[in-house]
């Protein structure tokens, strides 16, 4: 987890015998170490408000799927959206993290079900040029191509709401305005992007 998180000196770290050493603080239980008591209030009083934040929690979960993401491209967006969550940029974090998103699904499509899309979108628009980049899927409005990746089986239903609600936040912080997110907001909206599209494709 902590390589996952960037932190890799971690390899090189012999964590059992650290934790060994520390026996009022943890405990090696059947499945793990573990905290004791006194070892989660040492914790608490050193992560300080840091403890009860999602900020540490759902910059390390992006960690984990960024490794997991081939496209140079999509891996630069989602690595810029963990960076600004971190530093507390709420708005440009939701705005990045909603890119990267875009990006792997483009990529999705154009590596397994290209010729289905441009179908799709042939129907709904006769004057479609035929895609073959993710640039090419790029000049379609995300609402749209949103639409035609349920109509395709690439999405369900439900998961194309919560999308759609994705994008509408993403519009909302991506243009001037007086609209105000805090981390609760921003990270539920990583979450969900997290869930239903990192961890999927």
């Amino acid at each position: 987890m902590a390589v996952a998180s960037g932190l890799r000196a971690a390899k090189k770290w012999n964590v059992s015998a650290q934790l060994g050493r520390e026996t009022e603080l943890a405990v090696r239980a059947v499945g793990g170490w573990e905290l004791t008591a006194k070892g989660s209030h040492f914790v608490a009083k050193v992560a300080g408000p840091l403890m009860n934040s999602p900020i540490l929690k759902v910059a390390s979960s992006l960690r984990v799927h960024l490794v997991k993401i081939t496209s140079a491209d999509s891996q630069s967006f989602i690595e810029e959206a963990i960076g600004c969550f971190e530093s507390r940029q709420y708005r440009a974090a939701v705005v990045l993290s909603w890119v990267g998103a875009v990006s792997v699904l483009q990529s999705h499509v154009v590596n397994h079900c290209l010729a289905s899309f441009n179908a799709e979108a042939q129907k709904r628009y006769p004057k479609w040029k035929t895609a073959r980049t993710t640039d090419d899927l790029g000049l379609i409005k995300e609402d749209t191509f949103l639409d035609i990746l349920q109509a395709i089986s690439v999405i369900g239903k439900n998961v194309k709401q919560e999308l759609k609600k994705g994008l509408t936040l993403r519009n909302g912080c991506g243009h001037p305005n007086s609209l105000k997110i805090a981390e609760h907001k921003a990270s539920s909206h990583i979450e969900d992007l997290m869930l239903n599209v990192f961890a999927v494709f």
